[in-house]
């Protein structure tokens, strides 16, 4: 006896509702999509290049700005889970430059194209209402705003991970080997953007067997799990390397307590007022008295994710971190404009749904400002430092090189001022690493270098803070301070040699 494919439910807002909708709309349906993508676009593009890069961002930007060569060398030894990112951004600059907007541009192009997924999912699982609700929330999430604008890959995966969940419901509908494929395309792309996201794999395949349950069509599970093989296979590779990785990579990242779901969740949303009325918004559709599957298997891509990366954390390295699980924020927002789309009277959805975007105006300026990603002012310094720089000149860094202040300076410094990193006995490209090899003579490394501008915290008379004892006996021995200038919370000295 044959066997009939699952088709979709009729759940959520009836045809006739649908049709209501569309009729209503000024634009068809299928224009839902385009505008949802047009809008995130604007949205992440106001102001993008206005906050200062901060340094996982000056990474990014470390990283590309080499030969491929020297970027496969360094992947070899650290950050391997982020070369594909650094590869497409790689390219990107070499077309567009490296302003901060332009390092931003590839996040914005992603966070615009997965609206038009959170939308298309929506409208399968839902209805039109729902998916012009979650157009809206998902362009105007403060997290799609900050992670849209920031030079890493966090992004890229959103677009991933939410391709590969309406792939899958469309995989689901008529599973066939072309509707498997770009599936597998989406999963093995969420995988190389970050390892991480691939914790969506487990909501996936209990959304598989909840199918398979209800028809017993025993090719569904075989089909998806063949796919998901095909998909990871590519990946082993990474994988091993990662392994390798990982102790440097996360750890610093400490072991997640229950009380860590909280502050996880406020940062994952990026506003603690929009996450909590979001939260809200997105419990209602699981009371809904009928019509609930669409939710459940919804809430599972948004839930399951987040116990997950809380026990895994528990090992011997942890992955809790909120923008390693930004991936779950298309579906929460989408279960939110579920919640808001199915209450009556329909204005009151619409109040909900204005009332959501507003409670996130203030943070949405505030991640435009100027120092929304740190408070050091290392455009500053380095105009400091190019006002009065001679050729030659040197830098020393107090602060720990983790920090990136030091690439701060440089990205802000005009081309023609180069300076002489005096404390490097090998360059990173040199020792195919984001950092030097640290000088172990200080006194030796000083030598040929007439003058040095040292950067340091501020609040302080001594113009070496923390710096280490031999470096800062070294310069107080052959130099004398010329001038300091604060900037900030940080300081900046040049010395000279007094003899």
């Amino acid at each position: 006896m044959k066997t009939a494919a699952p088709t979709r439910p009729q759940t959520g807002g009836s045809r006739a509702s649908e049709g209501l909708t569309a009729r209503a709309g000024r634009l068809p349906a299928r224009f839902d999509p385009l505008w949802a993508v047009l809008l995130t676009f604007a949205v992440t593009c106001t102001r993008i290049g206005t906050a200062q890069p901060w340094r996982d961002e000056l990474a990014s930007w470390r990283a590309a700005d080499r030969s491929t060569g020297e970027l496969v060398d360094m992947l070899q030894n650290v950050d391997a889970v982020s070369g594909a990112y650094y590869l497409l951004l790689q390219a990107w600059i070499s077309v567009f430059g490296d302003s901060p907007a332009m390092l931003r541009m590839p996040s914005a192009l992603a966070m615009a194209g997965a609206a038009g997924f959170v939308v298309l999912t929506a409208r399968r699982l839902f209805d039109r209402r729902t998916a012009v609700f979650a157009g809206v929330l998902f362009a105007l999430a403060p997290a799609v705003s900050k992670y849209g604008q920031e030079a890493r890959s966090y992004a890229l995966v959103v677009l991933a991970a939410t391709a590969a969940t309406w792939l899958l419901l469309r995989a689901l509908e008529r599973p066939t080997v072309l509707r498997w494929l770009p599936y597998a395309v989406a999963v093995t792309a969420s995988g190389l953007f970050h390892m991480i996201s691939l914790l969506f794999l487990v909501p996936h395949g209990v959304i598989v067997l909840g199918r398979w349950w209800g028809t017993r069509f025993w090719r569904l599970p075989v089909s998806y799990a063949v796919t998901v093989v095909a998909a990871l296979l590519p990946l082993t590779p990474l994988v091993l390397l990662g392994q390798r990785q990982v102790a440097r990579q996360l750890g610093w990242v400490p072991v997640p307590h229950l009380r860590d779901l909280g502050g996880l969740w406020v940062g994952l949303i990026a506003s603690p007022l929009v996450s909590l009325a979001l939260f809200a918004a997105a419990a209602l559709p699981l009371a809904w008295p009928r019509g609930r599957r669409p939710a459940v298997e919804l809430g599972l891509v948004a839930v399951v994710p987040i116990p997950l990366a809380w026990i895994v954390s528990q090992g011997s390295s942890s992955y809790f971190i909120d923008r390693y699980l930004l991936f779950t924020l298309p579906a929460w927002v989408i279960l939110a404009a579920a919640g808001l789309g199915a209450l009556r009277p329909r204005r009151i959805g619409v109040a909900g749904l204005v009332l959501l975007v507003a409670l996130g105006a203030a943070d949405q300026r505030q991640l435009r400002t100027e120092h929304a990603k740190g408070g050091t002012d290392g455009k500053r310094v380095a105009a400091v430092i190019a006002e009065q720089y001679k050729p030659g000149d040197g830098l020393v860094m107090g602060s720990s090189r983790v920090y990136m202040v030091d690439l701060m300076v440089e990205y802000y410094l005009p081309e023609r001022a180069k300076l002489k990193d005096v404390f490097a006995e090998r360059s990173a490209v040199a020792n195919d690493d984001l950092f030097p090899v640290e000088c172990s003579r200080p006194v030796q490394c000083l030598e040929g270098t007439r003058r040095v501008w040292v950067v340091t915290s501020s609040g302080t008379q001594n113009p070496y803070n923390q710096l280490p004892p031999d470096r800062e006996k070294a310069l107080k021995d052959h130099y004398k301070p010329v001038a300091t200038t604060v900037v900030g919370d940080l300081q900046v000295t040049l010395v000279e040699r007094a003899h």
